[in-house]
Protein backbone atom coordinates (compact mmCIF):
# COMPACT_ATOMS: atom_id res chain seq x y z
CA UNK A 1 0.00 0.00 0.00
CA UNK A 2 1.05 2.94 -0.77
CA UNK A 3 2.59 6.28 1.82
CA UNK A 4 3.95 9.02 0.13
CA UNK A 5 1.10 11.10 0.77
CA UNK A 6 1.00 10.29 4.53
CA UNK A 7 2.87 13.57 5.62
CA UNK A 8 0.47 15.52 4.27
CA UNK A 9 -2.54 13.76 6.03
CA UNK A 10 -3.56 11.05 3.48
CA UNK A 11 -4.87 7.59 4.69
CA UNK A 12 -2.38 5.30 2.98
CA UNK A 13 -5.77 3.40 1.68
CA UNK A 14 -6.88 6.69 0.73
CA UNK A 15 -4.13 7.36 -1.76
CA UNK A 16 -4.50 4.09 -3.16
CA UNK A 17 -7.80 5.28 -3.98
CA UNK A 18 -6.54 8.23 -5.37
CA UNK A 19 -4.17 6.60 -7.73
CA UNK A 20 -6.68 4.30 -8.96
CA UNK A 21 -8.96 6.87 -10.14
CA UNK A 22 -5.97 9.12 -11.55
CA UNK A 23 -5.58 5.72 -13.92
CA UNK A 24 -9.17 5.54 -14.59
CA UNK A 25 -9.44 9.41 -14.56
CA UNK A 26 -13.36 8.84 -13.69
CA UNK A 27 -14.46 6.62 -11.18
CA UNK A 28 -17.63 5.11 -9.65
CA UNK A 29 -17.05 3.25 -5.94
CA UNK A 30 -17.96 0.25 -7.16
CA UNK A 31 -15.42 0.43 -9.88
CA UNK A 32 -12.43 1.26 -7.60
CA UNK A 33 -14.36 -1.86 -5.03
CA UNK A 34 -13.27 -4.06 -7.75
CA UNK A 35 -9.63 -2.62 -8.54
CA UNK A 36 -8.64 -2.23 -5.06
CA UNK A 37 -10.42 -5.66 -3.81
CA UNK A 38 -12.33 -3.94 -0.98
CA UNK A 39 -16.12 -3.10 -0.29
CA UNK A 40 -17.93 -0.15 -2.35
CA UNK A 41 -18.80 1.24 0.88
CA UNK A 42 -15.53 1.64 1.76
CA UNK A 43 -14.16 2.65 -1.48
CA UNK A 44 -16.87 5.86 -1.31
CA UNK A 45 -15.90 6.81 2.16
CA UNK A 46 -12.36 6.97 0.93
CA UNK A 47 -14.13 9.29 -1.94
CA UNK A 48 -15.59 11.31 0.03
CA UNK A 49 -12.41 11.93 2.47
CA UNK A 50 -10.77 12.99 -0.53
CA UNK A 51 -13.23 15.29 -1.76
CA UNK A 52 -12.91 17.31 1.62
CA UNK A 53 -9.21 17.18 1.07
CA UNK A 54 -9.62 19.10 -2.44
CA UNK A 55 -8.24 15.64 -4.08
CA UNK A 56 -10.88 14.63 -6.54
CA UNK A 57 -13.94 16.34 -7.79
CA UNK A 58 -17.87 14.49 -7.99
CA UNK A 59 -18.97 15.01 -11.35
CA UNK A 60 -22.91 15.93 -11.87
CA UNK A 61 -25.45 13.61 -12.07
CA UNK A 62 -27.37 11.16 -10.37
CA UNK A 63 -24.82 8.39 -10.04
CA UNK A 64 -21.80 8.76 -7.66
CA UNK A 65 -18.87 9.52 -10.00
CA UNK A 66 -15.58 11.16 -9.33
CA UNK A 67 -12.75 12.65 -11.78
CA UNK A 68 -9.12 13.40 -10.08
CA UNK A 69 -8.17 16.72 -9.29
CA UNK A 70 -4.66 17.65 -11.24
CA UNK A 71 -2.18 16.20 -8.64
CA UNK A 72 0.20 19.31 -8.65
CA UNK A 73 -2.03 21.72 -7.59
CA UNK A 74 -4.25 19.49 -5.29
CA UNK A 75 -1.20 18.12 -3.29
CA UNK A 76 0.45 21.61 -3.38
CA UNK A 77 -2.88 22.66 -1.55
CA UNK A 78 -2.52 20.15 0.99
CA UNK A 79 1.22 21.15 1.82
CA UNK A 80 0.06 24.83 2.60
CA UNK A 81 -2.62 23.77 4.65
CA UNK A 82 -0.09 21.13 6.77
CA UNK A 83 2.61 24.24 7.04
CA UNK A 84 -0.11 26.45 8.12
CA UNK A 85 -1.05 24.52 10.74
CA UNK A 86 2.30 23.60 11.99
CA UNK A 87 3.05 27.67 11.82
CA UNK A 88 0.35 28.17 14.45
CA UNK A 89 1.46 25.28 16.59
CA UNK A 90 5.51 27.09 16.52
CA UNK A 91 4.02 30.31 16.86
CA UNK A 92 2.75 28.95 20.50
CA UNK A 93 6.06 27.37 21.20
CA UNK A 94 7.27 30.38 23.12
CA UNK A 95 3.53 30.26 25.30
CA UNK A 96 4.02 26.64 25.79
CA UNK A 97 7.12 27.19 27.31
CA UNK A 98 6.03 30.13 29.36
CA UNK A 99 3.29 27.88 31.19
CA UNK A 100 5.44 24.97 31.17
CA UNK A 101 7.87 26.81 33.57
CA UNK A 102 4.94 28.98 35.24
CA UNK A 103 3.34 25.55 36.44
CA UNK A 104 6.70 24.12 37.30
CA UNK A 105 7.71 26.47 39.61
CA UNK A 106 4.17 27.59 41.10
CA UNK A 107 4.41 30.58 40.33
CA UNK A 108 1.70 32.93 38.36
CA UNK A 109 2.00 35.11 35.49
CA UNK A 110 1.08 38.46 35.62
CA UNK A 111 0.44 39.06 31.81
CA UNK A 112 -0.71 36.45 29.12
CA UNK A 113 -1.12 33.30 31.94
CA UNK A 114 -1.83 32.75 35.29
CA UNK A 115 -1.79 29.62 37.12
CA UNK A 116 -3.85 29.37 39.84
CA UNK A 117 -5.20 26.23 42.90
CA UNK A 118 -7.74 24.45 43.87
CA UNK A 119 -11.03 23.08 42.83
CA UNK A 120 -13.22 26.56 44.46
CA UNK A 121 -10.76 28.65 42.66
CA UNK A 122 -11.14 27.12 39.27
CA UNK A 123 -15.21 27.11 39.86
CA UNK A 124 -14.47 31.06 40.25
CA UNK A 125 -12.86 31.61 37.88
CA UNK A 126 -15.17 29.27 35.41
CA UNK A 127 -18.46 31.56 36.68
CA UNK A 128 -16.15 35.12 36.33
CA UNK A 129 -15.57 34.00 32.85
CA UNK A 130 -18.81 33.44 31.86
CA UNK A 131 -20.46 35.97 33.67
CA UNK A 132 -17.46 39.01 31.88
CA UNK A 133 -18.62 36.91 28.36
CA UNK A 134 -20.23 39.38 26.20
CA UNK A 135 -20.73 37.40 22.71
CA UNK A 136 -19.44 34.13 23.08
CA UNK A 137 -18.53 31.02 24.95
CA UNK A 138 -16.76 27.85 23.85
CA UNK A 139 -16.06 24.65 25.57
CA UNK A 140 -14.77 21.56 25.83
CA UNK A 141 -16.60 19.12 28.43
CA UNK A 142 -15.54 16.09 30.12
CA UNK A 143 -14.97 14.54 33.25
CA UNK A 144 -14.51 15.44 36.10
CA UNK A 145 -16.10 17.99 37.54
CA UNK A 146 -14.47 20.09 39.92
CA UNK A 147 -17.50 21.32 41.54
CA UNK A 148 -20.95 20.11 40.49
CA UNK A 149 -22.38 18.97 36.61
CA UNK A 150 -24.57 21.48 36.58
CA UNK A 151 -24.11 25.44 35.14
CA UNK A 152 -26.65 27.86 36.23
CA UNK A 153 -24.25 30.95 35.42
CA UNK A 154 -25.00 29.43 31.33
CA UNK A 155 -28.71 29.92 31.53
CA UNK A 156 -28.62 33.24 32.40
CA UNK A 157 -25.82 34.25 29.79
CA UNK A 158 -27.66 33.15 27.22
CA UNK A 159 -30.81 34.86 28.33
CA UNK A 160 -28.70 37.89 27.44
CA UNK A 161 -27.70 36.72 24.46
CA UNK A 162 -24.18 35.28 25.01
CA UNK A 163 -23.99 32.29 22.73
CA UNK A 164 -22.48 28.82 23.76
CA UNK A 165 -21.04 26.06 21.72
CA UNK A 166 -19.89 23.22 23.74
CA UNK A 167 -18.32 20.04 22.57
CA UNK A 168 -18.56 16.90 25.10
CA UNK A 169 -16.93 13.72 25.58
CA UNK A 170 -18.86 10.79 25.59
CA UNK A 171 -18.16 10.17 29.33
CA UNK A 172 -19.57 13.19 30.07
CA UNK A 173 -23.41 11.96 28.95
CA UNK A 174 -22.65 8.81 31.11
CA UNK A 175 -22.79 11.02 34.52
CA UNK A 176 -25.58 11.33 35.94
CA UNK A 177 -28.25 14.38 34.87
CA UNK A 178 -25.55 15.55 32.78
CA UNK A 179 -27.63 14.27 29.61
CA UNK A 180 -30.52 15.74 30.72
CA UNK A 181 -29.12 19.14 31.66
CA UNK A 182 -27.32 19.82 28.39
CA UNK A 183 -30.56 19.34 26.38
CA UNK A 184 -32.28 21.61 28.53
CA UNK A 185 -29.42 24.09 27.65
CA UNK A 186 -29.77 23.36 24.20
CA UNK A 187 -33.62 24.02 24.52
CA UNK A 188 -32.38 27.53 25.65
CA UNK A 189 -29.84 28.20 22.84
CA UNK A 190 -27.14 25.98 23.64
CA UNK A 191 -25.31 24.53 20.59
CA UNK A 192 -23.79 20.85 21.62
CA UNK A 193 -21.65 18.30 19.92
CA UNK A 194 -20.18 15.51 21.07
CA UNK A 195 -16.79 14.31 20.26
CA UNK A 196 -14.93 10.30 20.63
CA UNK A 197 -11.48 11.13 22.11
CA UNK A 198 -11.54 14.36 23.82
CA UNK A 199 -8.27 15.22 26.50
CA UNK A 200 -8.65 18.26 27.80
CA UNK A 201 -11.12 20.52 29.51
CA UNK A 202 -11.33 24.18 28.21
CA UNK A 203 -13.50 27.09 28.12
CA UNK A 204 -12.89 30.29 26.10
CA UNK A 205 -14.86 33.44 26.49
CA UNK A 206 -15.06 36.36 23.31
CA UNK A 207 -11.83 34.82 22.54
CA UNK A 208 -9.93 36.90 25.20
CA UNK A 209 -9.78 34.89 28.27
CA UNK A 210 -9.60 30.81 28.32
CA UNK A 211 -9.69 28.79 31.37
CA UNK A 212 -7.50 25.20 31.29
CA UNK A 213 -6.71 22.45 33.78
CA UNK A 214 -3.63 21.71 33.97
CA UNK A 215 -4.86 17.90 34.79
CA UNK A 216 -7.56 16.01 35.15
CA UNK A 217 -7.00 15.17 38.78
CA UNK A 218 -8.83 17.84 40.60
CA UNK A 219 -7.10 17.36 43.92
CA UNK A 220 -5.09 20.65 44.46
CA UNK A 221 -6.05 21.17 40.40
CA UNK A 222 -3.97 23.75 39.04
CA UNK A 223 -5.38 25.44 36.14
CA UNK A 224 -4.22 28.04 34.01
CA UNK A 225 -5.78 31.43 33.19
CA UNK A 226 -5.12 32.46 29.47
CA UNK A 227 -5.31 36.31 27.92
CA UNK A 228 -4.87 37.81 24.79
CA UNK A 229 -1.54 35.69 23.67
CA UNK A 230 -0.32 32.81 20.83
CA UNK A 231 -0.97 30.42 23.55
CA UNK A 232 -4.86 31.79 23.56
CA UNK A 233 -4.78 32.02 19.83
CA UNK A 234 -3.66 27.85 19.12
CA UNK A 235 -6.11 26.89 21.92
CA UNK A 236 -9.05 28.54 20.04
CA UNK A 237 -7.60 26.88 16.85
CA UNK A 238 -7.67 23.45 18.65
CA UNK A 239 -11.20 24.29 19.74
CA UNK A 240 -12.56 24.91 16.43
CA UNK A 241 -10.83 21.81 15.05
CA UNK A 242 -12.72 19.76 17.56
CA UNK A 243 -16.05 21.52 17.01
CA UNK A 244 -15.57 21.00 12.98
CA UNK A 245 -15.29 17.02 14.12
CA UNK A 246 -17.71 16.50 16.89
CA UNK A 247 -21.16 15.30 15.99
CA UNK A 248 -23.99 17.43 16.35
CA UNK A 249 -26.38 16.96 19.87
CA UNK A 250 -29.20 19.26 18.58
CA UNK A 251 -31.34 19.38 15.84
CA UNK A 252 -30.95 19.95 12.12
CA UNK A 253 -33.95 22.18 10.26
CA UNK A 254 -36.16 19.08 9.06
CA UNK A 255 -35.66 15.02 9.18
CA UNK A 256 -37.88 12.14 9.42
CA UNK A 257 -36.51 11.42 13.14
CA UNK A 258 -37.56 12.34 16.66
CA UNK A 259 -35.56 14.38 19.12
CA UNK A 260 -35.14 10.67 20.96
CA UNK A 261 -34.45 8.84 17.58
CA UNK A 262 -31.49 11.37 16.39
CA UNK A 263 -30.15 11.21 19.94
CA UNK A 264 -29.86 7.40 19.97
CA UNK A 265 -27.90 7.71 16.52
CA UNK A 266 -25.31 10.96 17.98
CA UNK A 267 -24.38 8.67 20.98
CA UNK A 268 -24.18 5.51 19.45
CA UNK A 269 -21.94 6.94 16.83
CA UNK A 270 -19.94 8.35 19.39
CA UNK A 271 -19.22 4.89 21.01
CA UNK A 272 -21.64 5.01 23.91
CA UNK A 273 -22.79 1.20 24.41
CA UNK A 274 -26.32 0.07 24.67
CA UNK A 275 -26.54 -0.41 28.54
CA UNK A 276 -25.24 3.41 28.42
CA UNK A 277 -27.62 5.24 26.10
CA UNK A 278 -30.79 3.12 28.05
CA UNK A 279 -29.74 4.28 31.26
CA UNK A 280 -29.55 7.82 29.97
CA UNK A 281 -32.87 7.90 28.23
CA UNK A 282 -34.61 5.68 30.81
CA UNK A 283 -35.10 2.40 28.67
CA UNK A 284 -34.78 -0.64 29.08
CA UNK A 285 -31.92 -2.12 27.17
CA UNK A 286 -34.68 -4.31 25.21
CA UNK A 287 -36.77 -0.77 24.57
CA UNK A 288 -33.27 0.77 23.31
CA UNK A 289 -32.45 -2.14 20.87
CA UNK A 290 -36.02 -2.11 20.09
CA UNK A 291 -36.11 1.52 18.49
CA UNK A 292 -32.30 0.94 17.09
CA UNK A 293 -33.97 -2.02 14.77
CA UNK A 294 -36.55 0.53 13.51
CA UNK A 295 -33.89 2.77 12.94
CA UNK A 296 -32.04 0.34 10.98
CA UNK A 297 -34.86 -0.47 8.71
CA UNK A 298 -35.78 3.20 8.19
CA UNK A 299 -31.72 4.27 6.59
CA UNK A 300 -31.52 1.21 5.66
CA UNK A 301 -28.38 -0.42 7.56
CA UNK A 302 -27.35 -3.24 8.64
CA UNK A 303 -25.18 -2.24 11.37
CA UNK A 304 -24.79 1.14 13.65
CA UNK A 305 -21.72 2.05 12.15
CA UNK A 306 -23.68 1.87 8.96
CA UNK A 307 -26.69 3.61 10.66
CA UNK A 308 -24.52 6.00 11.76
CA UNK A 309 -23.23 6.95 8.09
CA UNK A 310 -25.90 7.24 6.30
CA UNK A 311 -27.52 9.41 8.36
CA UNK A 312 -24.35 12.15 8.61
CA UNK A 313 -25.04 12.16 4.86
CA UNK A 314 -28.06 12.73 5.10
CA UNK A 315 -27.75 15.67 7.38
CA UNK A 316 -29.75 14.14 10.05
CA UNK A 317 -27.08 13.90 12.55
Amino acid sequence: MTNELTAAGIDPFDESVYRAVLTRRTAAPAELAADLGCSPVRAARALDRLHDHGLVGRLAGARRRYAAIEPGAAVESLIRNRTAELDRVRSAADELSRLFAAAQAGTAGEEEVEITTGREALGRWFVRLQQEAREDVMTLDRPPYALTTSNPVESTALGRGVRYRAVYAPEALEWPGVLEDIRGLVRRGEQARVMPGLRIKLAIADRRLALMPLSLDLDGVRAAVIRPSSLLDALTDYWELCWKQALPLDAPAEDPLDEEDRLVLTLLVSGLKDEAIARQLGWSVRTMRRRMSRLHELLGAVNRFQAGVVAARRGWI
